[in-house]
């Protein structure tokens, strides 16, 4: 009896906590909702919190490593950035040093190439002005080197020139249009022109003011007619070379 009674409450137990679990069942299916919109349950929530709690549980139960304090950290940290901050104050220094004695290096050779720039434009310029002085006297030279022997070569024609006047002026009328005389007259005419592009032209003083660099009085006369000192009679032509007196007019001038 007793052995019935012991199995007829084991059946009892057992369909109670069947029973128990078929309602644990539903209430685990009504509860199930979707949670965030991503389709997990309640349930799974449960369970992923646990899985969480349970990692939590083994970090901490994991033995840690040796950590420093913060105050340590904080000590460090400083520390650091002293020894970088002196670092870098030591390497500016150096840096300045360095920028300043090369840029007094730079500023010496400056000034000694700006010494000898300007000794070397002061040579150069000694150097043009002294050609450009001897270029000068060169053209001088030259020009009066020329002026000379062509003064002296026309000095030599002015005779021959006189001698032609001379021989003109005796030609009678008559006789004026003949071959010979024209001939000569035409000699005259082109040794003229030819004397007048080189730069050779007469003074005419005749009727002019006395003139002491021009001319050469070798006659005084006594003459109403003329005021004084006024070239009453030109002897002997003159002739001017480019503005110099070729040679001086023989005259005859008004007392």
């Amino acid at each position: 009896m007793a052995s019935k009674k012991m199995e007829e409450q084991m059946r009892k137990l057992k369909a109670e906590m069947e029973n128990s679990f078929s309602n644990l069942d539903q209430e685990i299916e009504i509860s199930t909702v979707d949670v965030d919109g991503e389709g997990q349950t309640e349930v799974e929530v449960h369970e992923m919190e646990y899985d969480v709690k349970s990692n939590k549980e083994k970090k901490t139960s994991t033995k840690k490593p040796d950590v420093k304090t913060t105050e340590e950290v904080d000590s460090s940290v400083i520390k650091e950035e002293a020894v970088k901050e002196t670092v870098e104050d030591v390497v500016e220094e150096k840096v300045k040093k360095k920028k300043s004695s090369g840029n007094k290096a730079l500023e010496i050779e400056l000034e000694k190439q700006k010494e000898l720039a300007m000794e070397y434009q002061d040579k150069y310029q000694r150097l043009l002005a002294e050609f450009e002085n001897a270029r000068t006297r060169n053209e001088r030279e030259t020009s009066r080197m020329y002026s000379v022997g062509a003064k002296d070569v026309l000095e030599k024609l002015l005779p021959v020139v006189d001698n032609f006047e001379r021989a003109i002026s005796i030609i009678p009328e008559e006789d004026i249009n003949r071959a010979f005389e024209q001939g000569v007259d035409k000699i005259y005419k082109q040794m003229m022109t030819i004397l007048t592009e080189i730069g050779v032209e007469p003074m005419n003083a005749a009727g002019t003011g006395f003139n002491p660099d021009l001319h050469n009085a070798v006659m005084h006369i006594e003459d109403e007619e003329f005021e004084e000192n006024v070239v009453v009679e030109e002897l002997q032509k003159g002739y001017m070379y480019k503005e110099n007196v070729l040679r001086h007019s023989m005259v005859k001038v008004a007392n």
